[in-house]
């Protein structure tokens, strides 16, 4: 059995102000940055890294696109893990039409997030079958040797709501909430599976 952690990025001016990014690569903004510190600290306390055994606590991977990247860089950097491996299969979901769209503008055009259906925009199954399709590549990566470090991955909102969805049996999330921005959404995988062991933290 292995810790699989997934951190959603820090924000980006597009977060802040509710436009939609999907493959459309943007950078963090300074709360963001600030945010992936934060996150670097949590992740100090409960996988009780210290400098002494750092290199050799946890491994961190993450999305290629650079608000997850640069999170990825800030969480390695303040713990002293190894550089992080970059993923292409971890990026956000192609939102087609709607990207660079604001939430508001979406919900107009096609209704609720969960039901929409956006002309060029990838399926949430295609996203899903990929997300863990990355998750097994990782994980192998991670563990030529048959080890079970923690494995820490920075990817994007919806990519992360479909791992938590496969993993609860899509009982959460719920319909219309988000997961903010530097949030830790962590699972056991054995022989696999997946499991949820703590509550996703959720926004309205």
């Amino acid at each position: 059995m292995c810790s699989l952690i997934l951190i959603r990025h820090g924000e980006t001016d597009w977060n802040r102000v509710g436009r939609i990014q999907g493959l459309t690569d943007i950078p963090l903004n300074d709360a963001g940055r600030e945010q992936a510190r934060r996150a670097a600290e949590e992740l100090r306390s409960e996988l009780a890294i210290s400098p002494s055994d750092a290199a050799d606590a946890a491994v961190i991977v993450s999305s290629d696109l650079q608000r997850a990247a640069e999170t990825a860089d800030i969480i390695a950097g303040a713990l002293g893990l190894d550089a992080p491996r970059r993923y292409p299969e971890l990026r956000e979901r192609a939102y087609g039409d709607a990207e660079g769209l604001l939430t508001a503008e979406f919900q107009r055009r096609w209704g609720p997030w969960h039901v929409a259906d956006v002309p060029g925009a990838e399926t949430r199954a295609d996203l899903r079958r990929r997300a863990l399709a990355a998750l097994a590549r990782a994980q192998h990566d991670a563990a030529p040797m048959g080890t079970t470090l923690p494995l820490i991955v920075v990817a994007h909102g919806a990519l992360i709501r479909e791992v938590i969805g496969h993993a609860t049996d899509d009982r959460l999330p719920e319909p219309g909430v988000r997961l903010p921005n530097g949030s830790l959404h962590r699972f056991e995988v054995e022989t696999g599976r997946l499991r949820l062991v703590l509550p996703v933290e959720i926004t309205r």
